[in-house]
């Protein structure tokens, strides 16, 4: 175990953030977002040195790893630790909220709540997050798991659109309905650990130890998989989201669909599938079902959405759908894919978000034809409009595409049927994509447009053009994140207790072929 606790303290610095924050003196907005500013970049910059002390060749599953009693007589341990893939999903966060408060420095000064309760909000939700992903206690990430649906259900009520109040209480509700499943699991998982060892634990290096009757895995598993299904979100629980990211600011929607959505896709890998290896290979066939409709079923829908923000919304549920088709594969290549793709989508989505957002605040309206022809009067966000676009459709060179690629190829070797299905959601994302994108940027502009769009400004700019080199540079660079998702992802493979299925082609020997 680290001497130093990295961890706690990458989670605290938010946490501390937000409180100074919202202590901060009522009517001192721009002190307020330069103060919640530099506390982001500071958690930035501890990621950044996380990231280069992090070894992708340790022995041990978890590094920076810390575990301290809790409740000892429930077994409950304050238990952090990080693999490669919590790593990745840590740091996206890290990137996007800064970014974030850049792009949305204005959001809040004309909204119910107040301009320091929105920054400190964004502070306590990142601090929640680091949590989430280095928890190693399933306790302790039940915890955090429904804490963190608090300061998301703030900046959706307080600071969404006109019907942000019902698609904040629906978010929440659906989360706590998931979340409610998922501690009667946890709970079971506790008796039957007890019954096994002797001492009841909630610990994960014990808990994927224990050979857990089939029949049990079975249950306990659907309570467990039924909340991160929600989280996902998969069809047909996936209903909140187009809600919620659509009345959300543009900043809160990059946070809840690029980043907190991704806890249900790592739950699965890091605990569904290591946890309840039986019962995860039992209902694979139906999840690799729900996963390819929700592929297609997601796509349809974004085709045909008239407002911008939901458009957005219906792409990443067909998104999450290859995410999901790719942790049930049970191929390294696939689940590699899945990994990469959850930091990818993050960063596509962000960008799609964020100029959905510059655009919106200008047009004052949501309304897809109410734009057009915006690329004559600011040529520069249309062409970032664009290559965010490309990158959601998956064109090669672009960063979606890699790990697409990888999800569908592995895919293929166990599932051959389900991943060309899939396939035809790379033809709709590309109609939902660039219908969009003619729709609202091509053309000629209308007088509203020509009057209220202006060109991206300087801190936009300096907002958007990380997210857009990011989403570059993984394109050519994929190996990046693989390096470091790889280790974790094979680990898990040999937990379950799966290997990559044999190529399905003739192999020339001596003498003959076979």
């Amino acid at each position: 175990m680290t001497t130093v606790p990295w961890l706690t303290i990458l989670a605290v610095v938010p946490l501390a953030g937000a409180l100074v924050v919202a202590l901060l003196p009522k009517g001192a907005d721009l002190l307020a977002k330069r103060v919640a500013l530099a506390f982001s970049l500071l958690v930035l910059a501890g990621t950044v040195f996380l990231a280069l002390q992090f070894s992708a060749d340790a022995t041990t599953q978890f590094q920076f790893a810390e575990q301290h009693d809790w409740i000892p007589a429930f077994g409950v341990s304050y238990a952090v630790g990080v693999d490669g893939i919590a790593l990745v999903l840590i740091a996206l966060s890290a990137v996007l909220v800064p970014i974030v408060m850049i792009a949305g420095w204005h959001e809040a000064d004309n909204a119910v709540g107040s301009v320091k309760g929105y920054f400190a909000l964004l502070l306590a939700l990142e601090a929640c997050i680091v949590w989430v992903f280095s928890a190693t206690d399933l306790f302790l990430f039940y915890v955090f798991f429904e804490v963190m649906l608090i300061p998301m259900y703030f900046l959706i009520g307080r600071y969404g659109g006109p019907r942000r109040q019902y698609a904040a209480v629906k978010f929440l509700l659906y989360s706590l309905l998931g979340g409610l499943l998922m501690l009667a699991a946890i709970i079971g998982l506790y008796v039957v650990s007890a019954q096994m060892t002797g001492t009841g634990t909630f610990d994960y290096a014990t808990l994927v130890g224990l050979d857990i009757d089939p029949g049990t895995q079975k249950l306990l598993f659907l309570g467990v998989f039924f909340a991160f299904a929600v989280k996902a979100p998969m069809v047909p629980v996936h209903t909140w989201l187009p809600d919620a990211a659509g009345e959300a600011t543009p900043g809160s929607a990059v946070l809840l669909v690029g980043v907190l959505d991704k806890v249900g896709t790592f739950g699965m890998l890091r605990y569904c599938l290591p946890i309840f290896p039986d019962a995860a290979a039992f209902y694979a066939p139906v999840i690799i079902a729900i996963a390819v409709v929700g592929i297609i079923y997601g796509a349809l829908l974004a085709i045909g959405q008239s407002d911008l923000k939901r458009l957005i919304a219906y792409t990443s549920v067909s998104h999450f759908g290859f995410i999901v088709l790719g942790i049930f594969a049970f191929t390294s290549q696939a689940q590699s894919g899945s990994a990469l793709y959850m930091v990818n989508h993050g960063f596509s989505t962000a960008a799609l978000f964020l100029i959905a957002g510059f655009l919106i605040s200008r047009r004052g309206s949501t309304l897809i034809d109410d734009f057009g022809g915006v690329a004559k009067v600011a040529p520069v966000m249309a062409g970032l409009f664009l290559i965010a676009g490309l990158s959601s459709l998956a064109l090669p060179g672009l960063s979606t595409f890699v790990s697409e690629f990888l999800v569908l190829v592995g895919t293929f070797t166990r599932y051959p049927v389900a991943a060309g299905v899939a396939t035809l959601g790379i033809i709709l994302a590309a109609v939902y994509i660039l219908w969009m994108y003619q729709r609202t940027m091509t053309g000629e502009p209308g007088d509203e447009v020509r009057s209220k769009v202006t060109e991206i400004k300087g801190r936009e700019v300096l907002a958007i053009a990380p997210v857009v080199a990011l989403i570059i540079a993984l394109g050519f660079v994929p190996q990046v994140v693989l390096n470091v998702v790889n280790p974790a992802v094979e680990r898990n493979m040999v937990t379950v207790g799966v290997t990559d299925p044999p190529p399905q082609v003739a192999v020339a020997i001596e003498g003959g072929s076979k």
